[in-house]
């Protein structure tokens, strides 16, 4: 007799009939609750009925959404053109292909696509600016990374500029079988020549790798 209990499959809730009152109300209540006019994604995604990307769709952004509702524009002036560029990458390769403004979802990215269009003049600027800060042969080296290098030229962690050179490149699908995010694969940054065995961290000893295969490549030199 099989004891397990059975699964039960139910589909996410839909909120495309919600009226535009509906979901003004609701980031209006939830801004009331916490007692802050500058409402963050996070926070209604915290406590809110619906999701961020839902208001952000509808209202053609999130800060289109707190304008509708009255409420200050949250733009973080804190963080450090590294860490929206280090975003990106991340987005990047989540996605398989460049980021578009819409895509910056609070599911797959740490700060919106606004936060962007605020800091750099737009979003195509802020694409631009990402691009110039990859090709930048002159982006120092994480401290992370020191400990690694001794008599080595090049470290073995892999900085954030070369993984954004080495996505671009590769066109942000794997090396090896062609699988892309759209797939389901997870994309690694990988050694051509391991730097255990000598290889170096650089773009030319540097590819795409699915998870899968990387996995594979490894029992194999291992």
């Amino acid at each position: 007799m099989n004891d397990k209990p059975a699964l039960r499959y139910e589909l996410e809730e839909f909120h495309r009939d919600v009226t535009e009152d509906e979901l003004i109300a609701d980031l209006v209540r939830v801004s009331h609750d916490l007692g802050k006019k500058n409402i963050t994604f996070r926070d209604y995604n915290a406590t809110g009925r619906f999701s961020s990307s839902t208001l952000a769709t509808r209202f053609g952004s999130w800060h289109g959404a707190l304008e509708r509702a009255g409420l200050q524009k949250s733009i973080d002036r804190n963080i450090s053109n590294e860490a929206l560029f280090r975003n990106i990458v991340d987005v990047w390769t989540k996605l398989g292909r460049q980021p578009k403004f819409k895509d910056l979802s609070p599911e797959i990215s740490a700060y919106s696509s606004s936060t962007y269009a605020y800091r750099f003049g737009g979003w195509r600027s802020g694409l631009r600016k990402f691009v110039d800060w990859a090709n930048d042969e002159n982006v120092a080296m994480e401290p992370s990374e020191q400990s690694d290098l001794k008599s080595r030229r090049t470290p073995r962690n892999v900085n954030w500029r070369l993984r954004a050179q080495v996505l671009m490149r590769d066109s942000a699908k794997c090396r090896l079988c062609g699988a892309t995010p759209a797939d389901g694969a997870k994309l690694q940054v990988d050694h051509v020549q391991p730097w255990s065995k000598g290889g170096e961290t650089t773009t030319d000893n540097l590819q795409i790798l699915c998870e899968v295969c990387n996995i594979g490549k490894s029992d194999l030199v291992g």
